[in-house]
This record gives C-alpha cells, structure tokens and sequence, in this order.
C-alpha cells in the first residue's frame, strides 16, 4: 500500500519529467488542463505512466472527471490500494 503523499511525490515526479511542469505550479488544486496546458494526448501519456509506476491497469473512464492534482492523486490511490 501507498500513501496518498507518496502516489502524489510519484505524479509530481511524472508530470516534471515527462511534461515539463514547473515544480512550483503543483498544487492539490492545480487545475491540469486549464493552469498546466495539458492536453487529451498528454492526459492519455499520463495514464499510461502511471500504469507503468503502478503495475496496474488504469480504466480510462477513471480518469474523465479528473481535473486536478488531488484528482489524479486520488484516483490512483484508489487503484494501487484497492
């Protein structure tokens, strides 16, 4: 089991790395469309890192309501300790 602190560290880790995000604009709140510029593509790269982080297969339809960081956060929480 992971912590919600520990899945979040693990989405900041991706969201720097592979999309370039500055550290500092990472809030719980943080809105990844509107504030980060993601868009459907990178939304599509994200679940399928995260599915390599976790081992597990994320369900797409999981991830249509996500809007921000503790969405994702939550989400994945919910996957990896389920």
């Amino acid at each position: 089991m992971k912590t919600e602190a520990e899945i979040e560290a693990m989405i900041r880790k991706i969201l720097v790395e592979e999309f370039e995000v500055d550290p500092a604009a990472l809030k719980p709140e943080t809105n990844l469309f509107t504030e980060l510029d993601l868009d459907s593509i990178d939304a599509v790269d994200l679940v399928v890192r995260l599915q390599q982080e976790t081992g597990r297969k994320v369900d797409p339809a999981d991830f249509k309501a996500i809007r921000t960081l503790q969405d994702v956060t939550q989400a994945v929480a919910k996957l990896v300790n389920a």
